[in-house]
């Protein structure tokens, strides 16, 4: 409030998002992929509505958490890969037919009008207005932790009192949303890590933490369920918690890291 810049909020369809969210996490075990979609988009649609040619994101996710290497060397993406290093060729469009099939979508829900903020301008329109994102990353050591530092100490920022953020020992990173634990809960049920592996994997490649120290989070916190918007979750998405159990029981059984012994889940491996 006190930063001395504008600063232009967006609020999704709420409706929209609802269904978006429910959609995905029945079929795509992620209920949080709406937001990103969002997110990867919105910045453009602004930029093009007031003439802005350099937007900036945080970090190339890629290459700080895992995953592709190909703008390893490059400060920017192209617009043609984030379907698929991010979505993997499931884009909106795809996510609402398939909404539209099992009845949970109207026709007039899914228009074009309002779908276009959850994607970017076309590639074409963005080459030629001169548009570029470029990742904070490319240019500075991305650590959380020190970040979190600096703007508490720059920027008057104030964390949440709700102190350790459930599933890992962190409470500064990923913190977007309330359904932030749910998305990384979805990723222990189909790979066997959940966030305070992606945590301590980060620690200990920056040397804040050793292999040992890491491994012993894990067994702490790895597991633990992010109970604290479970109820706020199930009335958000319109589910009951049984058919929650049923979506992690399915991506469960689809890996090949979880078994059932004496009717209940355990993982086949887990790191020591």
């Amino acid at each position: 409030m006190q930063s001395g810049f504008y600063n232009i909020i967006g609020q999704p369809d709420g409706i929209l998002h609802r269904k978006l969210s429910r959609l995905a996490f029945e079929v795509k075990g992620d209920a949080w992929e709406p937001f990103a979609f969002g997110q990867k988009s919105w910045a453009y649609h602004i930029a093009e509505k007031f003439g802005i040619k350099l937007i900036f994101y945080g970090e190339n996710g890629d290459l700080e958490y895992g995953g592709s290497t190909k703008y390893k060397h490059s400060p920017k993406e192209s617009l043609e890969d984030w379907a698929k290093h991010y979505y993997k060729g499931g884009d909106i469009d795809e996510l609402a037919k398939v909404g539209l099939d099992k009845g949970i979508f109207k026709k007039e829900e899914i228009l074009p009008d309002k779908l276009n903020w959850y994607k970017p301008p076309a590639p074409e329109k963005v080459e030629r207005l001169g548009l570029e994102m470029h990742w904070y990353s490319y240019y500075t050591k991305w650590t959380p932790q020190e970040n979190y530092y600096y703007v508490v100490k720059n920027t008057g920022f104030i964390p949440n009192d709700m102190g350790r953020t459930e599933s890992t020992y962190t409470k500064y990173v990923s913190i977007d949303d309330k359904m932030d634990g749910l998305h990384f809960y979805l990723g222990y049920m189909k790979f066997g890590l959940g966030r305070c592996s992606r945590d301590a994997q980060q620690d200990i490649r920056r040397h804040h933490i050793t292999r040992e120290e890491g491994v012993a989070l894990v067994h702490r916190y790895d597991h633990e369920f992010p109970k604290r918007y479970f109820p706020w979750m199930l009335e958000y998405l319109g589910i009951e918690e049984d058919f929650f159990w049923e979506v992690m029981d399915f991506y469960r059984e689809q890996s090949n890291v979880w078994e059932r012994e004496n009717g209940q889940w355990k993982l086949t491996h887990i790191v020591s």
